[in-house]
């Protein structure tokens, strides 16, 4: 049985992956799941308003931690943010497909806030987590209603739940967050100005082939088809796992959350059509500066193999 390390993941990225270690999908694929923490030893989380960019910013305080200290072999995170993370890797990850979930984030202002539109976020401070998913999300929502000049973010922690906060102290005036704190962040008055679903990527080291990624994708698979039967089912998922540290969490029920949030479907190729649009995005906003071309920071060939054997 072929053993992989995956960095942890929260249920708003990898619910599926989440079951399907859960309910043993793995090992009847052949493969050995351990878990190791992505957070562990990471440093404090905090807003700096004057960080007003990802440039100059380490792409590995969360996602790839591990795997960039040979500690783990596979880790997802959204697709944007891992271009960024292949672009600077050390030890020669790749992106080899885009995981399940398709997650949902959300721009959302305070209760007292006069922000009512997304047109109104215009010169407005928004506190995004540089590097990962909802950043990128912020951008592609407000640039459909401002002009990039006008688009005003800086960076605030990754973890919905410390920008949350951030937002509530009054040290950004509108910030991102998932699922399970969309939902709380509406029970305590705040209001969501936009919102939208963002793929991700699984990255992976030498060590994962075609084979193994093929069989851990058939466990996903699975994993999707269940959840789908019965979404409700699974969402406790979302509670459990923050609620053990956040009381205001683990007061929440499944009736709180919105099935028609989570969205799973099964693991694919990233479209090359797709794969070109999102590097030239990036490179529109200053990123991927050095990599010329977005093949390479995918492996085509495991990734065609991988899926082809499914």
């Amino acid at each position: 049985m072929k053993t992989l390390t995956l960095e942890s993941t929260a249920p708003f990225q990898g619910l599926a992956e989440l079951v399907a270690y859960d309910e043993g999908l793995f090992e009847k694929e052949g493969v050995r799941v351990e878990w190791v923490d992505r957070d562990e030893g990471a440093p404090k989380r905090k807003t700096a308003v004057d960080v007003t960019s990802p440039r100059g910013l380490d792409p590995f305080t969360s996602h790839g931690r591990m795997f960039e200290q040979g500690k783990a072999d596979l880790y997802n995170a959204c697709e944007w943010g891992n271009y960024c993370r292949v672009q600077a890797t050390g030890v020669k990850s790749r992106q080899l497909g885009r995981r399940a979930i398709i997650a949902y984030g959300a721009i959302v202002v305070s209760p007292d806030s006069p922000v009512y539109t997304p047109q109104q976020l215009a010169h407005r401070r928004v506190g995004v987590p540089f590097y990962f998913g909802t950043h990128y999300l912020a951008l592609q929502l407000l640039e459909g209603f401002l002009p990039r000049d006008a688009i005003n973010v800086c960076h605030a922690p990754n973890g919905s739940r410390p920008r949350l906060a951030s937002l509530l102290r009054g040290e950004v005036e509108a910030t991102t967050v998932t699922e399970p704190y969309v939902t709380l962040a509406e029970k305590k008055g705040c209001r969501t100005i936009c919102a939208g679903f963002f793929h991700g990527t699984e990255v992976g080291s030498e060590r994962v082939d075609a084979e193994t990624y093929a069989a851990f994708n058939r466990a996903v698979r699975e994993a999707v088809r269940r959840i789908n039967a019965n979404k409700r089912a699974y969402l406790h998922y979302f509670i459990d796992y923050h609620g053990a540290e956040d009381p205001e969490v683990a007061a929440l029920t499944v009736d709180d959350l919105r099935e028609s949030r989570i969205v799973v479907c099964d693991p694919a190729p990233i479209p090359l059509d797709e794969m070109q649009r999102t590097f030239d995005w990036l490179k529109s906003w200053g990123m991927l500066e050095t990599t010329a071309s977005p093949f390479d920071l995918v492996d085509l060939d495991i990734q065609r193999e991988a899926h082809a054997n499914l």
